[in-house]
């Protein structure tokens, strides 16, 4: 078997070729690499992949290389360079007479016509360097890289669209006039990321799962340490799509600061705005209901008491993560629209990630929330040194407690750090308020139910014979 060091983008030319060889090749150096990003659970954002070291990483293969000459050769890894150009509008322009504010628009402008560019060449790059060449090497199957991938491949012409009509609209002076009304028109065939981000979450947790194999975590290791990769991972590059969505009405805003009131953009740009801002609450909405619905599917009940019809019920996450009891044990809690669960993670026979709700789950309408404030003794009681650590104090926690349809349950529980614990208790004070109104709405209507519309017309009709009878009497 030969064994092959990937440097660059040009690693997977060798692809098209079948027939075995003995051929061993010189692996060609590449540079170090990397520093991950990371950043927390929250909904419905999907967590990023952590940092990771650089190293050389072999693959087993049958296929025969190509001769050395080529693979040492990087004309395509120039396609896709190691750092964003930070070129601004004024370093394409020789000269100009334009005030600061319409300089400030076309630098917002050309941002806006630039990050369409790096967004295309970044989806090619997913689609030439990860999607096609782990299908060739059957790193994973086409079902699942299908799920993990979704609808991305065609997110490309509908950007390379925009881009196309954002550059049509520069003048020989490089400068932009009205882009309202292009913004408008185009702006509609966002609806196409409803789809592509209601199926991340799923995605995230299928790539999550593939991970574990040796194949599949080498061939991401090796591309993330390669340059075309900027130090980035496959899941950032997936991201980044969700990522450009909710920057449009941002780019809009600033555009419209910089924007004359005498200038045609005026009358469009509000319009534009309400549009983008309308399209990215919707998708922010269906995909917190796709994320909800994911979860829900995950949950394993112990009991069948534990199966609340408030959890059946709730349409959407507030938030989700790890929390740990008095125990110590670490737990995944989901404060789900109208209830709260706290689960313990694991896995099922596929090694998918499932989990397994840990005592009884609490309606958000009744529970009761307490703070506890750092520094509380916790010698024994509820805290029995779990949290203290042997300092008998602690820190970033909170109870939970709840007196409704059967004995009294209360879960004390602790954040990971402060802002961790204010966000949590933010969401709970969120979700008690509007359930607790959602409960009272329920009983008001049952109590006073709305008279079937057909009851209306009867007694109309009633009305008006009583009145005919009275005008006939009087006569």
């Amino acid at each position: 078997s030969l064994f092959f060091d990937f440097p660059e983008l040009n690693l997977f030319c060798y692809f098209n070729c079948s027939e075995p060889s003995n051929k061993r090749v010189k692996p060609v150096a590449k540079s170090n690499s990397l520093t991950g990003v990371i950043t927390p659970v929250k909904t419905p954002a999907l967590k990023r992949f952590g940092q990771s070291i650089s190293r050389s990483i072999s693959f087993r293969t049958d296929a025969r290389p190509l001769p050395p000459a080529p693979l040492r050769s990087r004309p395509k890894a120039a396609s896709f360079p190691r750092r964003r150009s930070s070129q601004c509008w004024s370093d394409t322009v020789e000269s100009h007479d334009l005030t600061a504010k319409e300089i400030k628009r076309q630098e917002v402008i050309y941002e806006l016509t630039q990050g369409e560019r790096q967004l295309i060449e970044d989806l090619s790059l997913v689609k030439k360097v990860y999607y096609e060449p782990m299908l060739k090497l059957d790193i994973m199957t086409e079902s699942e890289l299908g799920q993990i991938f979704g609808t991305l491949d065609s997110l490309i012409p509908l950007h390379e669209d925009l881009l196309g009509r954002l550059e049509r609209l520069r003048g020989s002076e490089k400068t932009v006039g009205e882009v309202g009304p292009t913004l408008m028109n185009w702006f509609p065939c966002l609806e196409a990321y409803v789809t592509y981000c209601c199926n991340q979450v799923g995605a995230k947790a299928l790539l999550d799962q593939k991970k574990h194999e040796k194949r599949v975590e080498h061939f991401l290791r090796l591309c993330q340490e390669s340059s075309f990769s900027r130090k980035l991972d496959l899941w950032n590059f997936l991201d980044l799509p969700r990522s450009r969505l909710v920057k449009y009405p941002l780019l809009l805003k600033e555009i419209q600061k910089c924007t004359p009131p005498d200038h045609p953009d005026e009358d469009t740009l509000p319009d534009a705005l309400e549009l983008i801002q309308s399209i990215v609450a919707e998708v922010n909405k269906k995909t917190g209901e796709a994320e909800c619905q994911f979860y829900r599917r995950g949950l394993t009940y112990l009991e069948e008491s534990q199966r609340l019809p408030e959890i059946q019920q709730s349409r959407f996450l507030y938030c989700h993560g790890e929390l740990k009891n008095n125990k110590g044990q670490r737990l995944h809690v989901f404060l789900f629209e109208l209830a709260l669960v706290l689960t313990r993670p694991g896995e099922d026979r596929d090694g998918g990630h499932v989990f397994n709700v840990y005592r009884q789950p609490l309606p958000n309408a009744l529970i009761n929330l307490e703070e506890i404030p750092d520094g509380e003794a916790g010698g024994g009681g509820t805290f029995r040194g779990a949290f203290t650590g042997g300092n008998d104090k602690v820190k970033n926690c909170f109870r939970v407690s709840s007196r409704g349809r059967s004995k009294a349950q209360s879960y004390s529980l602790q954040a990971n750090d402060s802002f961790s614990k204010q966000q949590w208790i933010t969401s709970l004070r969120q979700a008690i308020v509007q359930s607790r109104d959602r409960t009272a709405h329920t009983s008001q209507s049952q109590l006073c139910p709305h008279p079937d519309p057909a009851l209306y017309h009867i007694a109309e009709l009633s009305l008006s014979s009583d009145a005919e009878m009275a005008d006939h009497t009087s006569r």
